[in-house]
């Protein structure tokens, strides 16, 4: 019960959570109003940064979410053209995350990375379509048991302003092991072959348990 209540943050939280902390001490030196609008937004800074443990299925059959949120995107799309699969048809399902939503990342399943990609971009609402094409995002190139081609992005929304990768390239990596976070709202696409979604547009999705598709 009690780490439910109060979970885990990620590492990344900290230094956030300091800062939260001392504007609400400011805040209070000027007035007892201003110093609960403080103490609130620690509160929310500590729960954005919240690292839950979850149940993961453990099984080959399955992709997992990467992210909590809800799935804005389910269709069929050439592949990415930075990762040079522009040419190859996959399909698709984007994961919209609000700034309520935890943000750790996870990966759909167990496999090898076998590239990582940055691209800098702009901060547009991550929730449009043009955030797979024009923001900040991360791109993990992964194989799976059957030499699936499996691609996962991280996007930067509207208000995050960096993405936090904790992965490496060649590492292998088991089904809902964290790959890395992004900060205040963003987006996560999974590109896919060989498997047939599970999910719709609507559903709500929680990184590491809810499965997106299967074999």
């Amino acid at each position: 019960m009690f780490s439910k209540i109060f979970p885990k943050i990620h590492a990344e939280g900290y230094k956030f959570l300091v800062i939260a902390g001392i504007i609400t001490i400011v805040f209070y030196s000027f007035s007892n109003f201003l110093g609960l609008i403080g103490l609130v937004l620690t509160i929310w800074v500590y729960y954005f940064f919240r690292d839950p443990e979850r149940v993961i299925i453990d099984d080959n059959n399955y992709l997992v979410s990467p992210a909590d949120g809800e799935i804005i995107k389910v269709e069929e799309v050439d592949g990415p053209k930075e990762l040079g699969l522009e040419n190859k048809r996959f399909n698709k399902i984007s994961v919209f995350m609000n700034v309520f939503d935890c943000h750790v990342n996870r990966i759909p399943c167990a496999g090898k990375i076998e590239e990582i990609l940055y691209k800098p971009g702009v901060f547009v609402n991550a929730s449009l379509d043009k955030a797979s094409e024009d923001n900040e995002r991360n791109y993990f190139r992964i194989k799976d048991t059957d030499n699936n081609d499996i691609i996962v992005v991280q996007i930067a929304g509207l208000v995050a302003r960096r993405i936090v990768c904790e992965s490496n390239k060649d590492q292998e990596l088991k089904q809902g092991d964290r790959i890395g976070m992004i900060r205040f709202g963003s987006r996560a696409d999974v590109y896919y072959e060989n498997y047939q979604p599970l999910v719709k547009v609507g559903q709500k999705a929680i990184s590491g348990e809810t499965l997106l598709a299967k074999k």
